[in-house]
């Protein structure tokens, strides 16, 4: 009789069910993928912008291709010559800007060129890339600019 009284123990065990982590992680993984912008560039000229009182902002980023104008930079945080980037390449011969920019604006055709030049650099060589730019026929040009706050 003395057993009556001890407690049947339960078998439920108590467990998080795991069954839908792999859909929330998959989930997770998809907004990252899809919010995430990883830079494209890696930058290979200085360039300090100048200062401008009005700007406007470009929405569509997708649509932009920069052009980067400055000192190069060299090993040691030293300068050289001025140099030209397109996307993650020098341009040795400027004469190659009016292909490169052509076959752009044939794949895009609502191409815009950002143009980032350096405060300092040689303005015939700005002027040897508008020229370019206007042989290959992208004439939507915009100078990148920091916004004067003085």
């Amino acid at each position: 009789m003395a057993s009556s009284h001890f407690k049947k123990k339960s078998n439920t065990k108590e467990e998080i069910p795991t069954a839908s982590l792999p859909d929330i992680i998959f989930m997770l993984l998809i907004f990252f993928m899809v919010t995430t912008v990883l830079r494209e560039t890696t930058v290979q000229v200085r360039t300090l912008l100048p200062k401008a009182e009005a700007l406007t902002k470009i929405d569509q980023k997708r649509l932009v291709t920069y052009i980067y104008i400055g000192p190069r930079k060299l090993e040691d945080n030293r300068i050289g010559e001025t140099g030209v980037q397109i996307d993650d390449a020098l341009v040795e011969d400027l004469g190659n800007i009016r292909t490169i920019m052509y076959r752009k604006l044939i794949e895009q055709p609502k191409l815009i060129v950002s143009i980032k030049s350096d405060r300092q650099s040689e303005m015939g060589v700005l002027m040897d890339v508008q020229q370019e730019l206007r042989e290959a026929g992208t004439l939507r040009v915009n100078y990148s600019t920091k916004r004067d706050v003085g």
